[in-house]
Parts: C-alpha cells; structure tokens; sequence
C-alpha cells in the first residue's frame, strides 16, 4: 500500500536524517520502526502523512505520490498519531475535536453527529465529551487523540512513541485497541515489548538508513543485532 523509494533527507543545517530508505508496507500489515535517538524515525514518520514531502526518492500510497497537489487525498488515507497528544487536541469541548476532521471533510451534520458518536462510545470515552481536553487526564488524552484520527477511517495509521505516557493499564488498553484495527498500522516506539505485542514486522534504523528487517520476534531476540543498533532486548527477553 505505501511504498518508499530511495528516500533521502537532509535538513538546512546540513544534517543528513535520512539516506537512500527503500520499504514497502503492506494493506493490513503492522510493522514497528526502532532505533536510538537521531536515527531518522520521526524523519521518516513526517513522510508518511506529507508533512514532509520527498527531497529526493518518492512515496506513493496505492500509487499516488505524495507531492503537495495530493496533500488532502494523503491527510485522509493517513492517520498519525503524534508523540504528544496535546498536539492533537485544540478544540473546547472533547467532542469537538472528535468532529473537527469530518467537518473539514464537508460531510453533512447528521453523518458527523453519527461518526463522532460512535467513535466516542467505542473508545469509552461518551462521558468524557463535553470535557476540555486539557482536563483529561494523560490516558484520556491518549485515547481522544487516536478517536480524532479513528473517526476519520484511515486506511493507513502512523503512530509516534504511543506508549510514552501511558501507565501500565492503559499501556494493554492500548496493545488491545491496536491489535483490533484491521489497517495498516507503522509504529516508532523505542518500547519493543510494545513493538513485540503489536507488531509482525521490524526495521531497525540508524544513522538514516534501514539497518535490517524481518519479522519481529526474529529481529527483536537479537541481543548482538540491536546493541549494534544501540538497542537492547525487550524487557520480557532480558535475563533470558
């Protein structure tokens, strides 16, 4: 579904975030993105929604190349969940946010009200629609955040470090939530039990480039692999 190809990055001041990154994503796959700090993920994450469009190399999604003429048809194919869920949250009233992507869709008020209702009461989260976002607490926020991109359909979801801020409840709450959608999921996550519950898929990254890849138990069991990659095992792994 999406495919990268010969991406390459570099940023103004010359630091070179990503190089020469081939992958293809399959429809209803899960693949986790890992690798330590300033290896490229969150580069490559700002690709796959076009907030970042290709300097050089393409990205396509069912063949059509993101470039800035095809913005709108991406935000609605993609779905990105970001680091902070603050960021994803603006709107006075939680239900609000929930609305806001159908209403920039021009879908009438009667398929909005329908749409944010559902969501909302799929998520558990009904009670909590009239709330300000800014009074939820941070699992709440969390699981609005991906509510507001759930309600959009996506064919494609992205989601960067989702575990971050989340305690050991909503933590399997959430490996719950994303083992039951049946899209094609990307996450970066420098949480790899996390990346071992969700994930079938694993590419490593560093220093902008994909170090290796395969299927996810295989990569993730790799001490001598990932301390290469500056890694460690999964914490279920270790003392193993």
């Amino acid at each position: 579904m999406i495919r990268i190809e010969r991406l390459g990055f570099t940023y103004p001041d010359g630091t070179r975030a990503l190089d020469n990154i081939s992958l293809n994503f399959e429809d209803g796959s899960s693949t986790g993105i890992i690798g330590a700090n300033g290896a490229g993920k969150s580069t490559l994450v700002n690709h796959l929604n076009g907030y970042f469009l290709p300097m050089e190399g393409s990205v396509s999604i069912d063949g059509m190349n993101f470039c800035k003429n095809n913005l709108d048809r991406i935000h609605q194919q993609v779905g990105l969940l970001f680091q902070n869920p603050d960021d994803q949250l603006f709107m006075t009233r939680l239900y609000d946010d929930i609305a806001f992507g159908p209403e920039n869709l021009g879908m009438n008020p009667g398929e909005i009200k329908t749409l944010a209702e559902e969501t909302l009461l799929d998520l558990n989260l009904w009670e909590l629609k009239d709330k300000s976002p800014s009074h939820l607490s941070q699992g709440q926020k969390r699981f609005a955040a991906f509510a507001t991109i759930l309600v959009m359909d996506p064919q494609v979801i992205v989601m960067d470090e989702p575990t971050s801020d989340l305690d050991p409840k909503n933590r399997r709450k959430l490996i719950n939530l994303v083992r039951s959608l049946h899209k094609t999921r990307i996450t970066v996550s420098h949480d790899l039990d996390f990346i071992w519950d969700t994930c079938e898929h694993v590419c490593i990254m560093n220093k902008g480039r994909i170090a290796a890849e395969g299927p996810a138990r295989q990569i993730l069991s790799q001490r001598d692999l990932l301390e290469s990659n500056n890694l460690e095992l999964p914490l279920r792994l270790q003392g193993m």
